[in-house]
């Protein structure tokens, strides 16, 4: 899995005085929590850029006043103004402990819908699971080959391994909807068997 290192500086003073003096200097304040103690650090915005603006998911080496810490992203405030990172927070990865994570989902082959004129509609990006770290991942594969036009491909479909889907099991991740130019195609098209119309010739023998 992919992994960013951050260098880190232990925050010893808190409080908006304390965190206004660090985005003043174009650090953002944060919080390492969920190992055997909360971490209070502060690292400069360019190096938390990799780990904040991406889709991919990724992990974090955080190191902090000598000691190494190995995080996933949990959260971000940013400036309702700038829209500037404001802070982090990041939670540590213990080895037996299960921790919640948003994993990306990646949508494997060409479905059979696509295929008859149909189009592709991806409505999830990233789905919850509950895993030990050694067990997540960058990414949940996703086969869509065989997704049929009004086809529906929902989260009880997607299969893991030593993982716990929190999202909704019939919640739907894809589906193949019908276009607008197959749909008149089918509209123009005579229906199977139907009559002749009123005041049609008979057909020929």
């Amino acid at each position: 899995m992919k992994s960013i290192t951050i260098e880190g500086q232990l925050r010893t003073e808190l409080g908006k005085k304390a965190t206004r003096q660090l985005r003043s200097q174009e650090l953002v304040p944060g919080v390492i929590y969920g190992g055997a103690k909360e971490v209070s650090f502060s690292a400069s915005a360019k190096a938390l850029k990799p780990l904040v603006y991406t889709g991919e998911f990724q992990l974090a080496e955080v190191n902090v006043d000598g000691n190494k810490y190995t995080c996933i992203l949990k959260d971000l405030q940013f400036d309702k103004v700038t829209d500037t990172l404001t802070h982090i927070d990041l939670l540590e990865l213990v080895e037996d402990k299960r921790v919640i994570a948003n994993l990306p989902l990646k949508f494997v082959g060409a479905a059979a819908g696509v295929k008859a004129g149909g189009k592709l509609v991806l409505k999830m990006k990233t789905i919850k699971v509950k895993a030990l770290p050694k067990d997540l991942k960058e990414n949940i594969e996703v086969d869509i080959t065989n997704l049929e036009i009004n086809g529906n491909i929902r989260v009880e479909d997607i299969k893991t391994e030593n993982m716990e889907i929190l999202n909704s099991p019939r919640i739907s991740v894809a589906s193949v909807v019908m276009t607008r130019q197959l749909k008149q195609e089918e509209a123009a098209a005579p229906a199977k068997g139907a009559a002749p119309a009123k005041g049609a010739a008979p057909a020929k023998k």
